[in-house]
């Protein structure tokens, strides 16, 4: 999360460290905190007080519930916020409990990204009206935001689907998650006509297009079916029959695996830091170039970027 950044640590109850924060945010185009709402108007920091200073400041302020509402002093995680914003409840097995996963939903995508969007587009409006703004960005807002699939059935059919059972959280027979002859796994998203159609005339199951292609009760014939087909084969053969055709279903890796994938190398996404693996930035510039290097060390760079 750290590499290619410098650490100065601050202690911003010291006057003379406050004020050594407040004069690299003179020069600043972006200040990002994460304390409770007020922490840093108590600490002299805050978004007016640097705005004062700095007009073109865009300050982002990246909580768990924001700046405002009952919720905005309560403590949180990653669950916690998945939780209230119901995505937690509709990232499940059909008739299964909700399951926590190991990625952080909250604080990657419906925080750290959802406040970086913020950020940049706070960021080109500054540069081009010479004023700044806060951005407001709450984990909970930005998680229930990815809820698009859900929020779709709810307003369409007038209430949020069971677990499981909406339409692209495993309804559909052909948009499934189905074990392999090895106890592995494949993700088939034959979604569209064509690749199901493609993918049962590879398998030699063409017959299984007879049966109806629905989400809930009446579909669990095909899925029944397909189970016992992909059954038959290992993973890797079904990769090897599948994946090089417009059929969209894929194998379903390890971690240690998906480093050692022909794609993944082939990007160059996977540095070698230190002798152990790292992720790159996941955006190519065809004009830019992104900073890499190690993590720094806790205040490694105080000295010389303060001139101390």
């Amino acid at each position: 999360v750290n590499r290619g950044k410098k650490s100065v640590v601050l202690d911003l109850r010291k006057p003379e460290d406050a004020e050594a924060f407040r004069q690299l945010a003179d020069s600043a185009d972006v200040v990002l905190e994460s304390f409770r709402p007020g922490v840093m108007k108590k600490l002299g920091c805050d978004y007016d007080t640097l705005r004062a200073r700095n007009p073109k400041l865009v300050y982002a302020a990246l909580t768990g519930y924001g700046q405002t509402g009952p919720y905005l002093n309560r403590p949180g995680h990653d669950m916690n916020y998945r939780g209230y914003a119901g995505e937690l409840d509709q990232n499940a097995v059909a008739g299964g409990p909700p399951i926590q996963g190991n990625v952080q939903y909250a604080d990657l995508a419906g925080g750290a990204l959802t406040c970086a969007v913020g950020i940049l587009g706070a960021v080109i409006g500054a540069k081009a009206s010479g004023q700044g703004t806060m951005v407001d960005v709450a984990m909970m807002d930005g998680t229930m935001a990815l809820q698009v699939a859900a929020m779709g059935s709810r307003r369409v059919l007038g209430a949020t689907p069971p677990r499981g059972t909406d339409f692209l959280a495993g309804s559909l027979p052909n948009y499934s998650i189905y074990e392999t002859r090895d106890g592995k796994h494949v993700a088939m998203g034959s979604l569209e006509p064509k690749f199901f159609k493609r993918t049962l005339e590879l398998a030699g199951a063409l017959d299984l297009l007879k049966l109806p292609m629905v989400p809930g009760p009446k579909g669990e014939p095909l899925r029944e079916a397909l189970r016992a087909l992909i059954k038959t084969r290992t993973r890797d053969e079904w990769e090897a029959l599948l994946a090089h055709e417009d059929t969209c279903v894929s194998g379903i890796y390890t971690l240690d695996e998906a480093l050692e994938n022909e794609q993944v190398k082939a990007r160059g996404f996977v540095e070698d830091v230190g002798g152990k693996p790292a992720f790159g930035l996941p955006i190519r510039f065809s004009h830019a170039q992104a900073t890499g290097g190690d993590s720094p060390k806790l205040g490694e760079h105080t000295a010389q970027v303060l001139g101390r």
